[in-house]
């Protein structure tokens, strides 16, 4: 997906970082460099969100990249928000073995001989260049050059995504508060809210509502987005117990430590293994044996079967919300594809 004409996003990005860096350079190096690690992490992605947007748009009649691009953009920055203060959430100072911006900030302080101050110059860098992100987010669909009501209404798409996001953000690090596991429709209520709408319904719909097309396309693409979007993140969360951290650039022990709640927990919660290991969920000094023995007793109880079944049958669902005219063929080509690769990958 991420192959769709997205050169036009990387230009458009360039420029505006550019720009900024230009305007920062009046108020300190500090800042400069504040924007530095902003784009930086604004690039290296995949670009997902983009190529939905760009796709939507094209494959509903849509012909003016000039204008749909900035849409595009604004969804990705959107994304960069996200991440950046997602790695502050959980107090990561590298994104796949590379120092992020709260990482490259704590190296500066002691650089500038503040090592004392390095957590907070990490937390403040990180918290205000997503900040900015999410700012130019909206302010991109602000200044788009069209009719007052087209929009009103991709702001509103974009409100809705981050008021949805932020709440999944809170379920999903409250929740591993639960003394007992989560159901998994609430796993998967708060997949839904923290991943799905503002990665994949959103920039579909978007896309789409740009084209001018139907109701019915928009439902639809809406219904797919919600659906891919919770099969998409249930892979990860396998891929996160499961995965192999050279291609993932994750570690396999950091969710089992945290306690998260994912489908595999869920699951397993349900089932007589979870005696044995509920000891082990949540234990911040887990050790490498101990995670391999937590993944036999995941695979033994059917844990893993069970959330590896469950995102196939929401890929599935989501092929099947395409099974409508108002979805031309090769834009329900593309998708199923996409649908396929959601679940069926190793990072």
């Amino acid at each position: 997906m991420h192959e769709i004409q997205t050169v036009g996003v990387g230009m458009e990005l360039e420029r505006f970082f550019a720009a900024a860096r230009l305007r920062a350079s009046d108020y300190g190096e500090h800042y400069v460099a504040l924007w530095d690690g902003l784009e930086q992490a604004s690039t290296g992605g995949k670009r997902v969100r983009p190529a939905l947007v760009l796709a939507a748009f094209t494959g509903l009649g849509g012909t003016d990249l000039a204008l749909a691009t900035p849409v595009a953009v604004s969804f990705e920055l959107l994304h960069t928000a996200f991440v950046i203060h997602d790695d502050v959430i959980d107090q990561d100072l590298a994104r796949r073995g590379v120092a992020n911006i709260a990482g490259t900030f704590a190296e500066r302080a002691l650089a500038h001989g503040a090592g004392a101050q390095a957590d907070a110059w990490a937390a403040t860098a990180a918290i205000l260049a997503g900040d900015l992100a999410l700012s130019e987010a909206h302010r991109a669909l602000a200044m788009l050059p069209v009719e007052l009501k087209l929009r009103g209404r991709l702001l509103d798409l974009l409100d809705r995504a981050v008021f949805v996001s932020a709440a999944g953000e809170l379920a999903d690090v409250t929740n591993t508060a639960s003394k007992h596991p989560l159901s998994v429709d609430l796993v998967v209520k708060t997949l839904e809210q923290k991943t799905a709408v503002y990665s994949f319904e959103a920039p579909l719909q978007a896309g789409a509502i740009l084209a001018g097309a139907s109701a019915e396309s928009i439902g639809a693409l809406g219904a797919f987005g919600r659906l891919i979007g919770v099969a998409f993140q249930l892979t990860d969360d396998i891929l996160g117990v499961f995965g192999d951290p050279e291609l993932t650039g994750k570690s396999v022990l950091t969710d089992l430590r945290e306690g998260k709640q994912t489908a595999l927990i869920a699951h397993a919660g349900t089932t007589g293994a979870w005696a044995g290991l509920a000891p082990f969920i949540g234990k911040a000094d887990l050790t490498e044996t101990e995670a391999d023995a937590v993944r036999a007793g995941l695979r033994d109880c059917g844990a893993l079967q069970a959330a590896t079944a469950l995102a196939a049958d929401h890929a599935d669902r989501a092929v099947a919300a395409l099974d409508t005219p108002a979805i031309p063929v090769p834009l329900r080509d593309l998708l199923t594809t996409l649908a396929g690769t959601a679940v069926n990958r190793s990072r």
